[in-house]
């Protein structure tokens, strides 16, 4: 069944989806690491592509920028194309003073400013979690492959230009490690589904220092968490 934003024909996508935000770097990862890949979704310019890794079948798609584009395709791959993990593979912005550049992030859980969850209806606030399995998981990896890494809360955000500069900073007096703006999306709508998500991150800027990841940098930094998402996705 094709959906208003996917061209999927049933059967085409993998059950575990790894979600960069950018779609030409879902066309990079299925170019660059998967066999015999083929793309099955142009609608709107998101690129999904199924292949196989290390002999396991993986679908890559973009999820766009933003909350809502990201609700939007969590929401059709586990309701309609019977896909039960999602990996969001993405950058961010160091919140916390001891994330470093190119440091992996594992977002065992979510602070926003959005109102995503308020669809839900419920009786109070509810707290995004990621899935244990797949964050315990994540974590032996890391340390296996000597990739530093930290795990805890991060900041999904509705806005990229802040009105009052610095107030995101804010964030960081309660522990909280990045910003980005996808996580909250992904995990509601995953805890909704009964499906499975993960966040992995790559702290590509600070607010600390206004540094950023140069091009090669990023690539460098980028294929550590993209190799350790198709190791975990060939794991589950």
């Amino acid at each position: 069944m094709k959906t208003f934003h996917n061209e999927a024909e049933q059967g085409q996508i993998a059950q575990t989806v790894l979600m960069p935000g950018d779609p030409l770097r879902a066309k990079y990862i299925a170019e660059h690491y998967l066999e015999d890949a083929v793309c099955y979704n142009q609608v709107r310019g998101m690129n999904g592509y199924t292949g196989y890794y290390k002999g396991c079948r993986v679908s890559v798609q973009g999820s766009g920028m933003g909350i809502p584009s990201m609700g939007i395709y969590a929401y059709e791959l586990y309701e309609y194309y019977q896909v039960e993990n999602i990996i969001r593979i993405g950058t961010a912005g160091a919140l916390h003073k001891d994330i470093k550049l190119g440091d992996l992030i594992l977002a065992m859980g979510c602070c926003t400013n959005s109102n995503f969850a308020a669809q839900y209806h419920l009786p109070g606030m509810f707290a995004p979690i990621a899935d244990f399995q797949l964050l315990e998981a994540a974590v032996c990896q890391a340390r296996e492959n000597n990739i530093p890494f930290h795990v805890g809360n991060v900041f999904s955000s509705d806005v990229f230009y802040e009105d009052q500069k610095g107030e995101k900073g804010t964030w960081a007096k309660m522990g909280v490690l990045v910003q980005e703006m996808e996580t909250l999306s992904l995990y509601c709508t995953a805890a909704r589904a009964s499906k499975h998500a993960l966040s992995m991150l790559t702290a590509g800027s600070s607010i600390h220092s206004g540094d950023a990841l140069t091009n090669e940098q990023r690539e460098k930094n980028l294929d550590h968490m993209i190799r350790s998402a198709l190791d975990l996705a060939v794991s589950v």
